[in-house]
C-alpha cells in the first residue's frame, strides 16, 4: 500500500509517512514530521516538524498541527480545530524554547472549531465538543464542552453518550457496541 499525495500538497524531504496515508489538496507536511499508516489529511492541513501522529488518524480540513503535538492512534481532528504550542505568545518575543507539549491519546475526538491550549492531555477516547476551548486535561472517556471546556458527561469508545454520573459509582452500556462501562470516583473503565 502506498502513500497518496495530491499534486498541490507539499511534503518536505525527511517526513516519515506510513503506508496507506492520504495527503489531500494544499497540505504541507514538514520534514521532521512522523506520521503512521492509514491516516488522512484534508484540504489545507499543516503538520509541523516536531509532530508525531499515530495510525488511522483523521485530520479534517483547515487544521494546523504545530510543533510539540502528539496524536496517538485513531484520533479524529474536526474541521478548523486549533492546536497551540505557546501559552503566552507575543510577536516581538521569540518563545520557541517555551513550547508546551500537547498529547491527544488513542481514540480521542476533537470537534470542529475546538481549541486545544498547549500543555494539556486529552485522555483515551475523550470527546471534545465542537467549539470548546480546552485549557486543562480531559479525562479518558470524558465529554467536555464550552468555553472554557467543562466535563458534561462520558462517551463510549464507540462515540455514544453514556448514562453515568460525573463522579461516584455506576455502570452503563454503550447502545451501539454493547460494551459495559463502570465509573468509580471520577474514572471510567471498560468492564466487558
Amino acid at each position: 500500500m502506498t502513500v497518496t499525495v495530491h499534486e498541490t500538497a507539499i511534503v518536505d524531504e525527511g517526513a516519515q509517512i506510513g503506508a496507506g496515508t492520504r495527503v489531500w489538496h494544499w497540505v504541507h507536511i514538514c520534514g521532521g514530521a512522523r506520521i503512521g499508516e492509514a491516516c488522512s489529511f484534508g484540504q489545507n492541513v499543516f503538520v509541523g516538524n516536531d509532530v508525531v501522529i499515530g495510525n488511522n488518524v483523521k485530520v479534517q480540513n483547515n487544521v494546523s498541527i504545530y510543533d510539540a503535538v502528539t496524536l496517538e492512534d485513531d484520533v479524529f481532528c474536526g474541521p478548523s480545530m486549533v492546536f497551540t504550542n505557546v501559552y503566552n505568545p507575543r510577536s516581538a518575543i521569540n518563545r520557541k524554547s517555551e513550547y508546551r507539549r500537547t498529547l491527544v491519546k488513542r481514540g480521542a475526538t476533537i470537534g470542529a472549531n475546538a481549541t486545544i491550549v498547549c500543555g494539556v492531555t486529552v485522555g483515551e477516547h475523550g470527546f471534545v465538543a465542537a467549539g470548546a476551548v480546552v485549557s486543562r486535561d480531559v479525562p479518558a472517556y470524558a465529554l467536555v464542552a464550552g468555553v472554557p471546556a467543562r466535563q458534561i458527561g462520558w462517551m463510549s469508545a464507540h462515540g455514544e453518550r453514556l448514562e453515568l454520573p460525573l463522579e461516584g459509582e455506576g455502570e452503563a452500556v454503550c447502545p451501539a457496541s454493547g460494551e459495559r462501562y463502570r465509573i468509580l470516583g471520577s474514572e471510567v473503565s471498560v468492564v466487558g
